[in-house]
C-alpha cells in the first residue's frame, strides 16, 4: 500500500470522518449488551449531556443535582425524574458515588479503524478488562486530545457503569474503535503508515529514546499479563518506562499517562 492509497483508506476527506461530523461506517461500542448504558455522577452525566450524538433515554436526579443543573444552565434535553438519593443508591448500589445523577442513554457509535486521521496518537488496548483502568486512561487521552482508542469486542469492559464515572466525562471526547482481532487491526495501522509501539517491561529500547513520528499507536497491555505475545510480534517497536527507583513497573492507567506525556513531548504535541 502507497502512501497515497494510505491517506485514501485512512482518511476520507472533509465531512467523512469521526471528528468533523461526517457519517462514516458506525457500529455500537456496547454492541455486546442490549440495554441502555449506565451513566453517573456528575462529569459523566453532564458530559453526556452536552454531548449532541448522545441520546439520553431517562434521567434521575435528586432536588440538589436539579439545581445545579439549573444554576449552570446545563440542558437536561429530557424531563427528569426527580428522585431520593437513596433511589438511585438502590439502582446502583451503595458503593457508586453519584452525586445525585443517573442517565440511561443509548451507546454511542463507534468509528471503523480506516476512518482515523493519519496525524497525532492513538491508544491501543490488549485485554484489559478492568474499567476502572480503562476509565482512568480514557481520561488521560482525552487530556491528551488522543485521537482514538483501540479496544477489541471481547475481554474488554462495556463502556457503561464503572467505565464511564472513572472516565470522568472522557467517553463522550475520545472515539472507541472496537475491534475483532487486535492483530490484525494492528497490522492495518502498520500498512496505513502508523508507527506502532508495544509498552512492556521487557522491551528492548526505553521509550523517552525511541524516535518517534506521528502517526502513532501506544500499545498496552493487561496488568500481569502484559502484551500477548502475536501482539508484541506485531508492533513496530516494543519499548519500556525505564523507572529510577526499585519499583520498575507502573499500573497500567499510570503507564499510559507516562507514555502519552513522553511521546507528546517527543512529537511535538503540547503547545
Amino acid at each position: 500500500m502507497n502512501d497515497r492509497d494510505r491517506k485514501q483508506r485512512f482518511s476520507r476527506g472533509p465531512g467523512k470522518g469521526p471528528r468533523d461530523g461526517g457519517r462514516p461506517a458506525w457500529r455500537d461500542r456496547e454492541a455486546r449488551s442490549d440495554g441502555p448504558a449506565i451513566l453517573y455522577g456528575w462529569h459523566t452525566v453532564a458530559a453526556a449531556l452536552a454531548n449532541p450524538q448522545r441520546k439520553i433515554r431517562k434521567l434521575l436526579l435528586t432536588e440538589n443535582a436539579a439545581r445545579r443543573l439549573a444554576d449552570e444552565n446545563i440542558d437536561t434535553r429530557v424531563t427528569p425524574e426527580i428522585v431520593r438519593p437513596s433511589l438511585i443508591d438502590q439502582r446502583l448500589g451503595p458503593d457508586a458515588v453519584h452525586q445525585g445523577l443517573l442517565a440511561e442513554a443509548d451507546p454511542l457509535e463507534s468509528p471503523e479503524l480506516d476512518t482515523l486521521a493519519l496525524e497525532g496518537i492513538v491508544l491501543v488496548l490488549d485485554q484489559i478488562t478492568d474499567p476502572h483502568n480503562v476509565g482512568a486512561i480514557m481520561r488521560s487521552a482525552a487530556a491528551f486530545a488522543v485521537k482514538a482508542i483501540v479496544t477489541t469486542a471481547r475481554h474488554s469492559p462495556e463502556a457503561t457503569g464503572v467505565l464511564a464515572k472513572s472516565a470522568s466525562g472522557a467517553l463522550e471526547l475520545v472515539p472507541l474503535v472496537t475491534v475483532q482481532n487486535l492483530a490484525r487491526a494492528l497490522t492495518e495501522l502498520n500498512d496505513a503508515g502508523f508507527m506502532t509501539v508495544g509498552l512492556d517491561s521487557e522491551g528492548n529500547e526505553n521509550l523517552a529514546e525511541v524516535q518517534l513520528r506521528q502517526p502513532l499507536a501506544l500499545v498496552l497491555g493487561a496488568e500481569g499479563k502484559g502484551l500477548r505475545q502475536l501482539t508484541r510480534e506485531t508492533c513496530g517497536v516494543v519499548a519500556r518506562l525505564d523507572m529510577p527507583g526499585e519499583i520498575k513497573s507502573l499500573n497500567v492507567s499510570n503507564a499510559a499517562v507516562l507514555a502519552l506525556y513522553i511521546g507528546a513531548v517527543r512529537l511535538g504535541l503540547m503547545g
